[in-house]
């Protein structure tokens, strides 16, 4: 079968590119190429779809690269982990799949490919095939929203209908019971053999029909899965009583096993129904994100406020917000001012004051003034579909771990049949007792689900990065969320991220009018300590307006004001104008710019501005240390001011005069030193080769965009202190997925041998394969109670002074 593809090239600098790739592709049999430069494109035929993978590393291989593409899909009908590893093989195996992913916890399936190898239709062809149905999950963040609603409609029908199957199979099962305690002994009489087969009959094939469906569709695609595993040992335990009833008739009361058939299918059937239950708690993060959206916004068209939906907002439109209601999309205030509550977006539990010119967040709600504002980002480019993005992608991942239970579920059941084929013929050639040995085997084949394996991983995933995002952790991908935990050394950046970003007024030897006469010159500059000398004097002060203002490069700046003569600057520029320099009764601030201020020709003031320290920072880098985690710092700033901050937070060392390139070398060096895994935060372009090269990259989410694109983890709010809050969610996570496996193994290990040897009834095999998985879930919903011991313990103390 041939396979024509326009495969997009990246990296070519000229047509000479174009014509080598061309002549190495050509080379390779079965296919004909042909790169077009200017389209960056390459338009290729194969005479054999497997031989596309040579073709990709030929590409490659010439140091190229190629486009991809990525296809989302709401999978239902997965009833365990093989499912899970049974689908992601198939998907992984068509031509032109880079990658496939399937998440058994999240019911979801992303699919990475070539462009034009696969299109969603015959994904989805290949999905249905082998038995699961799949639902398209593309789109704005609006379409996926309402199909995540139509899906939990279609989940609360199914719902309901579970809860009513299994309340009807408990009431046949009920009576089935009183057969069991007599064969105890402690009934003296036994249920009719022939209610018996009443009562477990509906059970076994009505009840029952979910897992002999799944059966069915698993062994025609040649693979098995826990529907396997039950429905062959309630089978078998179904058959042989009815052989029993058939061939001895009423002699067969008290020898039936009909009880063991129906009471695991009804504990499986209510295991299952609080198992999607629970793993739908595990995904309420997304859900919440998602609702923060509203479905309209209120826009000025055509000279009056209209109602448009929310996927027609434009960049540079007009919105109105009112009290009470949220934030349509990114914008800037044009009118009014509010408190913003930002909770669900930055993990800040109070409302934030927003005034004119600044920001607000899409999703952010207006809790009291009404506002105006410019629509800056919309659609997907907007924060909280960049938010909804991450957190999406992280879940989707797989840990290493899972990876290793993936291969293990693939082979889990075909050894566990041999286990129970081996229990039934031991047990019957020990005692004779086909009856005895039918319980052993059936035992081993329903205690051995492996339901609990494939969510152990994914469940935890999901609730930690879930939880993560609430208080304001945007974790990127699994691989981050399995290192963050093992940082041994931090390096900050300085300017923004442990300081302020913008130097502010530490000291000033002059008079207060002095001050004013300095500031109204530096209204003439935009330098950020002009800026900061303007704030000094407070924004209600009117300051006159300069005249004959002149900027000397490298000096500073002097002019009239108010019929002075007034010059600010360093040294340089005093010597410039023949003044000499001021006697100095004390050092200035330490790490301080210092700036003179001369007035007609008299050096009167000495203004020391420096970038203070983040409220926060001292008490981030103590929680560090309690930690046993080296802080260092960072810098492009000059030996002082990089000193004086060091000294001042007790940090473990400093680097100063570093340029962009060089902030790389440093990480490099220092995790030479640690022999550990570094982590870089910042929030500046300059920072993101550093962010990039670190372990793990973290972005300040008050920082540039391209940081935080970089970073695999951004922090949603300018507080260093987050930084140990993300390690430990990191840590808290990594725990969880630990001790899931540890109870999915356990209930495996220790069950498997115990019902093999008799000691477990198929009964008690059933209701504690069901309570695995539950007990799985719900250790993983007890990430939900995580707070942040560092980024919260502010948040709770401004509850208490702000009732």
């Amino acid at each position: 079968m041939t396979m024509h593809i326009q495969l997009p090239v990246s990296g070519m600098s000229c047509a000479n590119c174009a014509s080598r790739i061309t002549a190495a592709l050509n080379q390779l049999d079965g296919v004909t190429a042909s790169v077009n430069f200017a389209l960056e494109q390459a338009a290729i035929e194969l005479g054999d779809p497997a031989r596309l993978p040579e073709v990709l590393d030929s590409i490659t291989g010439q140091g190229y690269g190629y486009g991809h593409e990525t296809i989302s899909f709401q999978i239902s009908g997965m009833t365990c982990a093989g499912c899970s590893a049974r689908l992601n093989k198939m998907l992984a195996a068509l031509p032109g799949v880079i990658s496939a992913e399937v998440n058994f916890s999240l019911e979801q399936a992303r699919i990475l490919l070539v462009p034009g190898t696969q299109t969603p239709a015959s994904l989805r062809t290949h999905i249905e095939a082998l038995g699961f149905g799949a639902q398209l999950a593309q789109g704005s963040v609006s379409q996926r929203r309402q199909q995540l609603l139509a899906r939990e409609e279609q989940e609360a029908v199914a719902a309901r209908q579970a809860l009513t199957q299994v309340v009807i199979s408990a009431l046949l099962t009920l009576p089935l019971l009183v057969g069991m305690v007599a064969m105890a002994g402690l009934f003296p009489w036994h249920l009719p053999a022939w209610l018996e087969l009443v009562l477990a009959t509906p059970v076994q094939f009505w009840i029952g029909a979910r897992f002999y469906r799944g059966a069915w569709l698993a062994l025609k695609n040649r693979a098995a899965n826990m529907d396997v595993l039950v429905v062959t040992g309630t089978s078998a335990a179904y058959f042989y009583s009815l052989y029993l009833l058939l061939t001895l008739g009423v002699a067969a009361s008290g020898k039936l096993y009909f009880e063991a058939s129906a009471i695991i299918i009804t504990l499986i059937s209510l295991g299952k129904l609080l198992e999607a239950r629970a793993r739908r708690s595990t995904q309420s993060a997304i859900r919440e994100l998602m609702a923060l959206r509203p479905d309209t916004a209120t826009v000025w068209r055509g000279e009056a406020w209209q109602s448009v939906a929310i996927d027609e907002v434009l960049r540079g439109d007009r919105l109105r917000v009112l009290v009470g209601e949220r934030v349509p999309v990114d914008g800037k205030i044009l009118s009014g001012e509010s408190e913003l509550d930002e909770s669900i977006l930055t993990g800040e539990s109070l409302p934030v004051p927003r005034a004119l010119g600044e920001a607000v967040l899409g999703g952010a709600i207006n809790r009291s003034g009404v506002l105006e504002i410019e629509a800056t980002t919309v659609g997907e480019d907007s924060s909280l579909s960049k938010i909804i993005a991450m957190v999406e992608r992280a879940q989707m991942g797989k840990a290493p771990l899972q990876q290793l239970v993936d291969r293990v579920s693939a082979i889990f059941v075909p050894v566990v049949m041999a286990i129970a084929l081996f229990t039934l013929l031991a047990w019957y050639a020990y005692s004779n007792d086909f009856g005895q040995a039918l319980l052993a085997a059936v035992a081993v084949l329903v205690i051995a689900c492996p339901c609990a394996l494939g969510l152990a991983t994914p469940a935890a995933i999901v609730t930690g990065t879930g939880v993560a995002a609430r208080h304001g952790i945007l974790i990127k991908d699994v691989d981050t969320l399995q290192k963050a935990h093992a940082i041994k050394a931090l390096i900050f950046d300085k300017t923004g991220t442990l300081t302020q970003g913008r130097p502010v007024l530490a000291s000033w030897s002059g008079t207060d009018e002095q001050l004013r006469l300095a500031a109204a010159l530096q209204q003439a500059s935009e330098h950020p300590l002009a800026l900061a000398m303007r704030e000094a004097v407070g924004k209600e002060v009117v300051l006159p307006q300069p005249e004959a203002v002149e900027v000397r490069v490298g000096a500073g700046i002097l002019g009239q004001v108010a019929g002075h003569r007034v010059a600010i600057g360093n040294a340089s520029l005093l010597a410039q104008l023949g003044i000499e320099p001021p006697q100095q009764d004390e050092a200035p601030a330490d790490g301080a710019t210092r700036v003179w201020v001369a007035i007609d020709g008299v050096a009167v003031a000495i203004a020391a501005l420096a970038d203070t320290l983040r409220p926060e920072s001292p008490e981030a880098i103590a929680i560090l240390r309690q930690r046993g985690i080296a802080s260092w710092l960072v810098s492009g700033d000059a030996p002082a001011p990089v000193a004086h901050i060091a000294a001042k937070l007790g940090l473990d060392g400093a680097f100063d005069s570093v340029l962009p390139a060089g902030k790389v070398e440093k990480v490099e060096a220092l995790r030479a030193r640690t022999q550990g895994l570094v982590a870089m935060v910042g929030d500046g372009v300059n920072d993101a080769p550093a962010l990039a090269a670190a372990d793990v990259g973290i972005a300040m989410g008050s920082g540039s965009d391209v940081a935080m694109e970089t970073a695999s983890i951004t922090l949603m709010r300018s507080d260093p202190r987050l930084v140990a809050d993300a390690i430990d969610i990191s840590a808290a996570t990594w725990r969880t997925i630990q001790q899931n496996l540890f109870w999915a193994f356990v209930f495996n290990i220790i069950g498997i041998p115990l019902a093999a040897l008799g000691y477990l009834s198929p009964e008690l095999a059933g209701a504690a394969m069901a309570l695995s998985s539950i007990t799985v879930l719900s250790n993983s919903l007890l990430l939900k109670r995580w707070q942040p011991r560092a980024g919260g313990q502010r948040q709770s103390e401004s509850k208490r002074s702000h009732p």
